[in-house]
This record gives C-alpha cells, sequence and structure tokens, in this order.
C-alpha cells in the first residue's frame, strides 16, 4: 500500500474502532433498557433503529443530492439495499436484543466473535477479496482470545443461544453484504444507511408489536432509546458504512470483533463485572489479533486491479 494510500485507510480504521466504541457502549444501555426499564427485546430494537430512520429520512430528503441519488437508484442497487436493511437490521439486531434478554451478554459476544473466521473464509469466494494468512492468524487469536475471556460457566440458554447463531449467520452475510455495496463508492454512505435502516425498523416493528404489544415506555427508557437512535445509530451506522469504503470485509470484522473487549471493560466499570486473569489474557490475544490483522500489507511491483478509491 503507499504512502498517499495509507492515511485514508488509517482514518477508516480510526472511525470504525469509534464505531465499535459507540456500539459497545449500546449494550450497557441495552441491558439497562431490558432490566431496569422493563421493555421488550424486539420493540425495544424497533423503537431504537425506528427513530434513528425517522432522523435519517429527514436529513436525506431535505438534501438535494442525496434526493437525486436516491431517485436514480437502479433496481438491482435498491434491491440490494432493501436486503441489507432485512439481514443487518430486523434479523441481526433483532435477534441480539433477543439473545442478551435471555442470556448473559458475554455468551452471546463469544458467539458473535466467529463472524470475522466466516467472513474470512467466505470472503474470497462471493466478493473476490482476498484473505492473506496473517489475517487469518489475528481472527484466530481474536477468538482465542474472546475463548480465553469467556471461559467457564457462560449461563446459555436454548432461547439465547438460538437467537445468537442465527444474528452470528445474519452478521456474516451483512458484512459481506456491506462491503459489496459500499466499495462500488457511488452511493452515499448515508443513503445507504437511511433507506436500509427503514425497511429493517419497520419490519422490527411489525414483528415486535405484533408479538409483544405496544410498549409503556418510561421517561428514563426514552432517554435510552433517544441517545442508541441519535448517537449510536444513525451517527455511528453512517460512519461505519463511511468505513467499509477503504476497508475490507475481514478487517471490518476483526475491527467489529474488539468490541468483545470494550464490552468487557464497560460491563467491568458500570456493571461491576470485573474480568479476572483469563478475561486479561483475552484482552491481550483479541489486542494481538487485532494489530495483526491491521498491519500494513506488503505489495509486490505488480499494479494493482482495482487501486483504492
Amino acid at each position: 500500500m503507499s504512502r498517499e494510500n495509507r492515511s485514508p485507510h488509517r482514518q477508516a480504521v480510526a472511525v470504525a474502532l469509534l464505531v465499535t466504541f459507540l456500539w459497545s457502549s449500546s449494550w450497557v444501555l441495552i441491558r439497562w433498557g431490558l432490566d431496569g426499564e422493563a421493555l421488550e427485546p424486539v420493540t425495544f430494537a424497533a423503537l431504537r433503529y425506528g427513530l434513528a430512520a425517522s432522523i435519517l429520512v429527514g436529513w436525506v430528503l431535505s438534501r438535494r443530492s442525496m434526493r437525486h441519488s436516491i431517485a436514480h437508484l437502479d433496481r438491482s442497487s435498491l434491491l440490494q439495499i432493501v436486503v441489507l436493511g432485512v439481514v443487518f437490521y430486523a434479523v441481526t439486531q433483532g435477534a441480539q436484543f433477543v439473545a442478551i434478554d435471555n442470556q448473559p451478554a458475554a455468551t452471546t459476544s463469544l458467539v458473535l466473535s466467529w463472524t470475522p473466521l466466516l467472513v474470512a473464509a467466505l470472503g474470497s469466494r462471493t466478493i473476490s477479496e482476498e484473505v492473506t494468512m496473517r489475517q487469518v492468524g489475528g481472527t484466530l487469536l481474536v477468538i482465542a482470545g474472546a475463548s480465553f475471556f469467556f471461559a467457564g460457566g457462560l449461563g446459555a440458554t436454548a432461547v439465547g443461544m438460538t437467537a445468537a447463531l442465527v444474528g452470528l449467520a445474519a452478521n456474516v452475510t451483512s458484512s459481506l453484504l456491506g462491503r459489496h455495496i459500499n466499495r462500488a463508492a457511488d452511493i452515499s454512505p448515508v443513503v445507504i444507511t437511511t433507506l436500509s435502516m427503514a425497511v429493517g425498523s419497520m419490519m422490527l416493528m411489525a414483528v415486535g408489536t405484533g408479538t409483544e404489544g405496544m410498549p409503556s415506555v418510561s421517561a428514563r427508557a426514552w432517554a435510552i432509546i433517544a441517545w442508541l437512535a441519535v448517537v449510536n445509530t444513525a451517527l455511528a451506522f453512517t460512519l461505519w458504512n463511511y468505513s467499509l469504503r477503504r476497508l475490507s470485509a475481514l478487517e471490518s470484522s476483526v475491527i467489529n470483533n474488539t468490541m468483545l473487549i470494550q464490552i468487557a471493560l464497560l460491563a467491568w466499570i458500570f456493571l461491576s463485572e470485573s474480568p479476572g486473569v483469563a478475561g486479561a489474557a483475552g484482552i491481550v490475544l483479541v489486542s494481538l489479533g487485532v494489530l495483526l490483522s491491521q498491519a500494513p500489507r506488503r505489495r509486490t511491483a505488480q499494479p494493482m486491479k482495482n487501486p483504492p478509491r
């Protein structure tokens, strides 16, 4: 990678790490909403993403360039964005909320830690992205670190594990599809986020109200939902789609997996859950895995088929 191309890549890494921190803090807020405010999981997710989508829709409609971009979307691109909304928001996020509600968050995080390895295995076949041995080694270190961290009784339940596995499959699919849509760089990340989130949130609301009924939401719960919607969703997902313009599917998945450690540290601080010795070992392994997978790649003198945009 040439020097002029490293800076945008590093910026994308920094943006992705910021987003993962915001998403990690969401797990603490979600736990407060589920336990402290007795919110139902699917309806909780629907309110979060529905409010965020409404904010983004208002922003997009106020911008002529974005309205023009939507009006000129071809049928194939629009269909891909709709599918992304179903998989990434309705299925992935809904399943995660259900899993968190039915078993410890650490158990769900451990299941999701397999995302980058599965992305690595499928990425070269589905979206033609080369995976290096260093990246695979880094991914395996991340998974090993996650296993160290969450060694012991995980408190898994049948419902929680089923939801977590559904979330894992949807997360892998959305990682590949999201990278495929965003790397073309001809559609605004805000437009992609807005349309896909609107589709997913409507599905969540339909399922949530149909199975859980209309919610009774306190002022404190609305404050949690508002923060999750504006900062941790509308802003964070837009920044994430921006980062996907420079990061490969595997790179974004490995960075996303640092949430394991971030969630653990936030839980230690805010929920009094100490990681212990095994947890500390896991933190070290995950950190090494992320650094290994993100090290600058050595390239030969041959010209690149698809230079960074």
